[in-house]
């Protein structure tokens, strides 16, 4: 069963990783990282606004496993862009992480502006050798197609929050039609939809958990998961969802839940220009 996808540089990122997000207790972040390599993760999600890159590091170098089978991402933080600082802000995330390359950063969110100047920094880290893809967050159809028009380079990821709840089926067809992988951040909605009926139902038959339900329903679709936890047992959990597949007719189902329902909001200085 599919485990990983090949981005549009030929470059390999698993299908399922770990978010790191507000994992900032001591150790928080550094102790599921070695639990989440023990459950078989390759993939870890970290940002500069996480205020957690340190701890991630340390979880990365005490993991057990060689630097090359992982795959590290980050995001570049809004107020970074508007001052021109890419490189800079880059640099100090790799410092912080203790490491020599990521394998994918993004634009964490589109600042108006400022996301297509911005892009086009990322294009020179791409060719540093320092960053092995490059990618996007939060971004819709209209940004993407502006970046288009300015940049030849696609980008290798746009990651949104997506889940049964909130299924932007547009916007992923758009992606898929023009190579940019898809990433569900809170793919789980943070909970939102855990003691869901149907998912419930599903989890009987399927004998899962509601959670692996709805995670098994997006990398079955192709799109790349990185559920949040720091709690051992749900991190090896969310982590067994490769083992089975969801018949057709209830992915149907689960697809007819979205209510465009997010779990995450828009930052306080975007908040009113992000369309």
């Amino acid at each position: 069963m599919t485990t990983a996808v090949f981005l549009n540089n030929d470059r390999k990122m698993p299908l399922l990783g770990l978010g790191v997000y507000k994992a900032i207790g001591e150790n928080e972040a550094e102790n599921a990282i070695i639990h989440a390599v023990k459950c078989g993760y390759r993939m870890i999600d970290t940002a500069s606004v996480y205020k957690n890159e340190e701890n991630v590091g340390r979880g990365i170098a005490k993991c057990g496993v060689p630097r090359k089978d992982l795959f590290i991402t980050t995001k570049l933080w809004n107020n970074a862009q508007r001052l021109g600082d890419v490189e800079g802000a880059f640099q100090r995330s790799l410092d912080r992480l203790g490491l020599d390359y990521i394998d994918l950063y993004l634009i964490h969110w589109p600042v108006p502006g400022c996301y297509l100047s911005t892009w086009k920094e990322m294009e020179k880290l791409l060719g540093s050798g320092q960053v092995h893809s490059i990618g996007v967050s939060n971004f819709q159809i209209h940004h993407l197609e502006e970046l288009r028009k300015v940049s030849g380079i696609v980008p290798a990821v746009n990651q949104i929050e997506c889940h049964p709840l909130c299924y932007p089926k547009e916007l992923i067809s758009y992606c898929q039609d023009n190579g940019i992988q898809v990433q569900a951040y809170a793919p789980l909605a943070r909970g939102a939809y855990l003691d869901n009926d149907i998912f419930c139902v599903l989890g009987t038959k399927y004998a899962r958990t509601p959670a692996q339900i709805g995670l098994r329903w997006a990398v079955q679709k192709g799109i790349s998961v990185i559920p949040k936890s720091v709690h051992p047992d749900r991190i090896e959990s969310n982590g067994n969802i490769f083992d089975f597949s969801i018949d057709q007719e209830d992915m149907d189902l689960l697809d007819t839940l979205n209510e465009d329902f997010h779990s995450s909001h828009v930052p306080e200085d975007l908040q009113g220009v992000i369309l």
